[in-house]
């Protein structure tokens, strides 16, 4: 049985920023203000991407002070990042491009 949360988890996933997102968290929890900067991205447009990522829980959120810090869902998300590198590494290297900014 397909529903629409499979659309939802595919969709969340697709667009690049918030890949992008994902993949800098993989090295280390980041408040939003880090996000933004290591990604060269207004606040307005890291903050839409993360409220996206956090509503189907593909992160974490903790808060510390006024900071909000993110970080990967390690249950399964942590898991899946590992399982796509493999098949990206495996099947898909041949349209692997390091995006410039």
């Amino acid at each position: 049985m397909i529903c629409e949360s499979y659309f939802k988890f595919f969709e969340t996933v697709s667009a690049r920023i918030r890949w992008e997102i994902l993949s800098l968290l993989e090295r280390k929890p980041m408040s939003v203000t880090e996000i933004c900067d290591a990604l060269k991205e207004e606040q307005s447009k890291v903050s839409h991407n993360l409220r996206n990522l956090t509503e189907c829980h593909f992160l974490d959120v903790k808060q510390e002070g006024k900071k909000r810090i993110y970080s990967l869902n390690k249950e399964t998300i942590v898991p899946l990042m590992k399982l796509v590198e493999k098949h990206v590494e495996k099947y898909c290297k041949d349209f692997c491009k390091v995006r410039k900014k």
